[in-house]
């Protein structure tokens, strides 16, 4: 793939969306200011929701922060590249448009062929989902088209293996904090850490240090409902994972597969809404929680901020 004039685009202050193994991020050059500014623009992001920094080796932490402490360090080591984004305490350069004003930067080195070499070539981009802000977060290039219009730059590459935002963690404090749930989970981070993992509070969202924390996010225009399902009606959608509910073909069942329906939930989202249906019921995954306990804690960190009924 022939990324060159992407990578102009950057270079030149543009924005360009691109895939990584997560969701499409929508790039900019973590230096320009202009630049960023056009990413609040486009998606209408509120300006205190940080950005996550993305990176294509680890020598680049060191343009962002002073001191990688040693647990932050293990993580690095342990899951990048890959859907971990680590927050830490930043250099004074960096431009507080990405931090939302805080002394800590979100940072991450993504798992993707296209994303590792695009951004190898381009330097550090801020890329937050490709998606007008609220809006369940592109897995496809054609959900970042349907968005932003039809000539908006997009690399095209594939669906994205993972479907989730990646976890993130906060390390400027003393303990690790899960501020944000994605597919490296609890038991994923204690055993490489050797200590206990803390999950944020309600409470710790009301000043962000993470996207995803603070506000109503990934919401389809059809309402969206969590819990147990007792009849089908054809203006609906059903995500479920029983045989009991039904076999129409407004009914999905994912029979436990929580990697598949992470995969697979914002692409329903924007199913629903193409379709026309009126409302999304998903039927109530806690029988599945200890198949995947990461995409079982993520889902529903999605499901809730998305949904009519929590």
């Amino acid at each position: 793939m022939n990324l060159d004039q992407y990578i102009q685009l950057i270079k030149a202050g543009e924005i360009v969306a691109f895939p990584t193994e997560t969701v499409y991020g929508l790039g900019a050059d973590a230096w320009n200011p202009s630049a960023i500014q056009k990413v609040f623009e486009t998606k209408g992001r509120p300006a205190d929701n940080p950005l996550i920094v993305h990176i294509s080796n680890q020598d680049q932490v060191f343009d962002f922060v002073e001191k990688i402490p040693e647990r932050a360090k293990k993580l690095m080591d342990a899951f990048w590249p890959g859907p971990l984004t680590i927050v830490l305490q930043k250099k004074p350069k960096v431009l507080d448009l990405i931090t939302a004003g805080l002394d800590t930067v979100a940072i991450r080195m993504p798992d993707h062929p296209i994303a590792k070499s695009f951004i190898a070539q381009t330097g550090p981009l801020v890329a937050p989902s490709a998606n007008r802000s609220g809006r369940p977060s592109p897995t496809k290039a054609e959900h970042v088209r349907a968005d932003f219009g039809a000539k908006f730059p997009v690399i095209d590459g594939g669906a994205t293996e993972v479907g989730l935002e990646s976890t993130v963690v906060d390390s400027s404090g003393e303990q690790i904090v899960i501020l944000r749930p994605g597919k490296i989970g609890l038991s994923d981070l204690e055993p490489v850490l050797g200590e206990k993992v803390a999950i944020a509070s309600k409470a710790d969202s009301e000043v962000p240090k993470s996207p995803g924390q603070k506000y109503s996010h990934y919401k389809p225009q059809a309402a969206v409902y969590y819990g147990e399902i007792d009849s089908i009606m054809r203006e609906n959608l059903y995500l479920v994972q029983t045989d009991t509910i039904g076999k129409e073909k407004n009914v999905i069942n994912y029979k436990g597969d929580l990697i598949r329906f992470s995969k697979e939930l914002y692409d329903r989202f924007r199913q629903a809404d193409l379709e026309g249906y009126n409302s999304i019921f998903i039927e109530n995954i806690d029988a599945f929680s200890k198949k995947a306990p990461a995409y079982y804690a993520a889902l529903l960190n999605r499901i809730e901020k998305a949904c009519s009924n929590k």
